[in-house]
């Protein structure tokens, strides 16, 4: 049933066109990208933001999370470019966990951000007690076993297939339906709807806390308002239309009775909202900006080599921090 909407020659193949042309396109822009950025995130936060507090950790982790997710791309292009997959079968399938294990991973740091800020906001006695390193580390230990188990079951339904003599790589949601149609559902409800409803949960808990704090700091208002907005962003942007896209395109798979163009088309839509999902990479480095402690001002003496023998020091929380600057954990 997989290949139904191979076989047919009843309409054109608009998705293979999109497939061989976009794909290619956006996963080098994002593959450079992610790459240059997200190394560079790292290697600031190892050369100039020590000591580090959990939500540098995070941040740490979130950046490697993405720089995997780059360096599995140039695979990618090159076998849409060619239409044929040559490296193998495990090749094929690690180069399809990365993506997922990125997604997934990414989605998890995100929900500990916004949960460690719910804490130090609404509960701020406890602000001196999760930027304490260990929490940063339990929480990123955490990200990667649960996205590890979400993930790991996807490893035995991802397969090559055969088609005009070429070997093609298969996405996770164009293999056989029947196999991948419960768990894709467990996966959209557990790995990303949950995570959404705790960050909209945890940002409606802060608003609430903040109350005349906003309104008395606009710089701190600003903010707090631009670090809400990015992750819902992410969140609505770049991982829904992806989730409802995967949900239509193995559905559209497992109905006979769907047409072949309309099959066509759902997977042309499913291929545009790939790359929309990898775009987490470049949110991911405004969030650095927005939300690590001194990111901007290491950044830019890194990049004309001012002060490079020295590190910045994260100032320690002070009693009488406002709620707004309890944010910036």
């Amino acid at each position: 049933m997989a290949d139904l909407e191979l076989n047919s020659t009843d309409c054109p193949p608009i998705d293979e066109y999109i497939q061989s042309y976009y794909l290619p396109v956006m996963y080098s822009i994002i593959s450079v990208f992610g790459f240059v950025g997200n190394f560079l995130a790292v290697i600031i936060y190892l050369a100039k933001l020590r000591p580090w507090k959990s939500s540098s950790i995070i941040m740490v982790n979130l950046a490697v999370a993405d720089l995997l997710y780059a360096l599995s791309l140039p695979m990618l292009v090159q076998f849409y470019i060619t239409g044929n997959w040559i490296l193998g079968e495990f090749m094929c399938r690690f180069n399809r966990f990365c993506f997922y294990y990125n997604l997934y991973g990414s989605i998890l740091f995100l929900t500990c951000l916004s949960v460690f800020r719910y804490v130090a906001v609404v509960h701020p006695l406890k602000a001196a007690e999760i930027r304490r390193k260990r929490w940063g580390i339990l929480a990123c230990l955490a990200v990667w076993a649960v996205s590890l188990v979400e993930i790991g079951p996807m490893l035995g339904m991802i397969t090559l297939r055969q088609k005009n003599n070429m070997t093609q790589c298969v996405d996770f949601a164009s293999n056989d339906p029947l196999e991948v149609w419960w768990y894709g559902w467990i996966l959209t409800m557990f790995g990303y709807v949950l995570p959404l409803l705790v960050v909209c949960w945890s940002y409606t808990h802060i608003a609430g806390a903040l109350g005349s704090s906003i309104s008395r700091n606009r710089p701190s208002r600003s903010r707090v308002r631009m670090l809400t907005i990015l992750i819902l962003v992410v969140f609505v942007v770049c991982f829904l239309p992806y989730h409802i896209m995967r949900v239509l395109r193995v559905d559209s798979l497992r109905n006979a009775g769907v047409s072949c163009m309309q099959r066509r088309g759902i997977h042309a839509a499913y291929i545009l909202s790939r790359p929309l999902a990898g775009l987490n990479t470049f949110f991911n480095l405004a969030l650095y900006t927005l939300a690590g402690d001194k990111f901007q001002q290491a950044l830019w003496s890194f990049v004309h080599r001012e002060g490079a023998s020295s590190t910045i020091s994260v100032i320690h929380t002070p009693n009488n921090m406002s709620k707004t600057d309890l944010l910036r954990i």
